[in-house]
């Protein structure tokens, strides 16, 4: 082992790879806090060129790869197992942005680069990356497309798959592959950019993108709604749609409980409505026409909605400032959740068509099984994304009730299975669900994955251990 790291050192400078305990110690927790993992050590390529030196020497000496960006993941999958035998490749110094298009439309940069910079360097350019996260100011691309991450602004714009139009990859044969062509078509065989896309790093190495860019919107108006129901919010959901068309940027479902956390853990948050309702949804309208237009379409579609009984009350910014106090709420509710205490996290996709059963029937269970306990339910309506987590009662110390973690894990993504639903929306599988998952996916399925995993990796050196 010795003799890579000196070879690691060689290839990109020994300052650049680290190996004391201390220097290691950030790269080696999860975001969570819940797991530290053990690396021979940290390198810190700065170049597509010195990240395929460290794969070739890792296949040399045979050295598992765990490619890392901002290490924001939530299911395990840009840390290292407990061998202690892998090298943990850090891309945060690929931060360059190589080129920005305007006419094309398109932005070309590095894995390593911070979301919320590309969002401005797109800004100062007159143009809009979409791609929306709450850790934008520490997560990176690479990770992004890597996890095929979704956010705010998925029912609009789509996930980071649809945002990306070209890849470059290190192969884990030490290869690099210069995808970075911004073209909207090219129908010229397999689209190995969406395989690597999502993969995890377990293919291959993405160390740079031509992201695709957008007008920035005339004008965006945000509005908070209540509603008795999920049902109800899905009728509006419809009707907004029918009314809004592509102006529908941002459709974000939450419980009463969910607002009733941020209250009790942000008290300086201005209340919104004189009483409580079931669910809310906090829409978002972008308009390329003008602000009046923007206004008349919002102002339309809610005066329907409250009309027809579909709304019960609506709270309309009128400024930046408000619409910013606004989205508050929701960006809050996971660090409320956080400061309340542990509970069992559920990123799932669903049906549109089928949340409101799916929520009705689940809540129902676990209620009967396990009382008391605490429903935590939020997410990306539009795209039939929801974060269904689950509390426990206040009664019960949080360790106890983490007792109980496996069985409600098993009863909500055997509902969201039957629901034709998927146990992981957008976080992806990592180390965390790589088990659970082979309940759900058919044998042909993994049979192909793996076929994929082996045909392209042989030795298994890219990110052991994570999604399959």
């Amino acid at each position: 082992m010795n003799t890579f790291i000196e070879a690691c050192q060689q290839a990109i400078g020994t300052e650049h790879v680290l190996t004391s305990a201390e220097d290691l110690a950030p790269y080696l927790r999860d975001q969570r806090g819940r797991y530290i993992g053990v690396a021979c050590a940290v390198a810190r390529p700065g170049t597509t060129e010195e990240v395929a030196q460290l794969v070739r020497l890792c296949q040399q000496y045979r050295v598992p790869i765990v490619p890392q960006g901002g290490n924001t993941g939530l299911v395990l999958g840009s840390v290292p197992d407990q061998s202690g035998t892998a090298l943990l490749l850090s891309l945060r110094r690929l931060n360059r942005i190589r080129h920005i298009d305007p006419l094309n439309q398109t932005m070309t940069v590095e894995a390593g680069c911070i979301l919320q910079n590309v969002q401005q360097a797109a800004r100062d350019a007159k143009r809009l990356f979409p791609l929306s996260l709450g850790a934008e100011g520490s997560c990176t691309i690479g990770g992004n497309l890597s996890s095929n991450a979704g956010g705010t602004a998925v029912l609009r714009y789509g996930n980071s798959r649809e945002l990306c139009l070209g890849l470059e990859v290190v192969t884990p044969q030490g290869d690099i592959w210069d995808g970075l062509r911004g073209l909207r078509k090219d129908n010229t065989g397999y689209d190995l950019r969406d395989l690597y896309i999502g993969a995890e790093g377990t293919l291959g190495i993405i160390t740079a993108a031509v992201l695709k860019l957008f007008p920035q919107p005339v004008a965006i108006r945000t509005a908070f709604i209540a509603l008795e129901s999920v049902d109800h919010a899905l009728q509006f959901l419809t009707l907004t749609q029918q009314r809004c068309s592509a102006a529908l940027t941002g459709f974000e479902l939450m419980s009463s409980f969910c607002l009733e956390l941020v209250r009790r853990h942000f008290p300086e948050t201005p209340p919104l409505f004189a009483q409580t309702y079931p669910q809310y949804v906090l829409l978002e309208l972008s308009d390329h026409e003008s602000e009046s237009h923007a206004n008349t379409l919002l102002e339309t579609v809610i005066a329907h909605a409250l009309q027809e009984g579909i709304v019960a009350d609506a709270v309309v910014a009128s400024s930046l400032s408000q619409s910013s106090a606004l989205w508050q709420w929701r960006e809050r509710i996971p660090l409320a959740q956080a400061s309340e205490g542990k509970n069992i996290k559920h990123d799932i996709s669903l049906p549109i068509s089928r949340i409101a059963d799916f929520v009705c029937d689940t809540d129902a269970q676990l209620k009967q099984r396990y009382p008391g306990v605490r429903l935590v339910t939020f997410g990306h309506l539009g795209d039939g994304n929801l974060h269904y987590n689950v509390a426990g009662p206040t009664d019960i110390p949080d360790h106890r009730f983490l007792e109980n973690q496996q069985a409600i894990n098993r009863l909500v993504h055997d509902n969201v299975h039957a629901y034709d639903g998927s146990i992981s929306a957008e976080h992806g599988l990592g180390a965390l669900k790589r088990e659970e998952i082979l309940r759900y996916k058919s044998p042909v399925e993994m049979q192909l994955m793996g076929q994929i995993k082996q045909a392209l990796d042989p030795h298994h050196l890219m990110n052991p251990g994570k999604v399959l």
